[in-house]
């Protein structure tokens, strides 16, 4: 296969994965509605269910992601196709879906909850990375722990989306929050824009940095000691 095809390949898995992604947790919830009934879809057994298929789900796309190297080439146009594509066709076959995360409180409120949950997500992400983590179960269940305590935590006020849209790490995130908006019709609101786009990103960029700051290598004292005789050595034998 060249590279073209390639390319493709990574493409179509983008936009299938981004369109399961708004199916699965649609589902989960539609699964633990329909369980435990509406007299106990709001309580702590259900919450606990969520959590658990929730996780489940986490693995498989991580799973995926590493089988296919989706999200590694991360067209952002396609990805959002998908997510719409999936949240038109789910709404289709199940109506009472609902419409997905929304804003429950005031911009600057959401703002920060998003951007404080993006940049702690991301970074557990890329210090996950940096550590060159072999275990594969572990990094997962680490990187999906995270996830979903910042999910629970912030979703009263956004849902907790947490949109790293340049990390690789469960990127789905953000066409899922674009996805729903679409179909609200509310998409190009000020506060769907400073909310699930702006804020995600300043805090995005922002755990790159720090993460690149507390990871930078520190020159110790003898590398530099070494340097300056190796100079002084230089200078010698060009003088003589």
């Amino acid at each position: 296969m060249g590279r073209a095809g390639r390319l493709l390949l990574l493409v179509a898995s983008d936009a299938a994965m981004a369109l399961a992604w708004v199916w699965a947790g649609a589902l989960v919830k539609l699964l633990v509605y329909g369980a435990l009934g509406p007299a106990h879809a709001q309580g702590a057994g259900a919450d606990a269910l969520k959590v658990g298929l929730s996780l489940l789900y986490m693995f498989v796309f991580a799973g995926l992601e590493k089988l296919t190297g989706g999200a590694s080439y991360n067209p952002l146009t396609v990805l959002v196709l998908g997510s719409i594509v999936g949240v038109k066709l789910i709404r289709q076959v199940f109506p009472k879906v609902g419409y997905g995360a929304r804003l429950n409180a005031g911009i600057h409120h959401g703002v920060l909850a998003e951007g404080l949950a993006t940049f702690v997500v991301v970074m557990v992400s890329l210090m996950l990375t940096k550590k060159e983590m072999k275990s594969f179960f572990m990094k997962t269940w680490i990187s999906s722990i995270s996830k979903m305590t910042l999910h629970i935590l912030s979703s009263d006020l956004t849902g907790g989306i947490m949109n790293p849209a340049s990390v690789r790490a469960f990127p789905y995130f953000v066409p899922n929050a674009l996805g729903w908006a679409y179909a609200r019709g509310d998409h190009i609101t000020l506060e769907h824009l400073f909310v699930y786009w702006l804020a995600p990103i300043q805090a995005t960029l922002l755990g790159i940095w720090v993460v690149n700051l507390l990871n930078k290598p520190k020159k110790s004292k003898d590398n530099g000691t070494e340097e300056s005789k190796t100079k002084s050595e230089k200078r010698i034998a060009t003088v003589s």
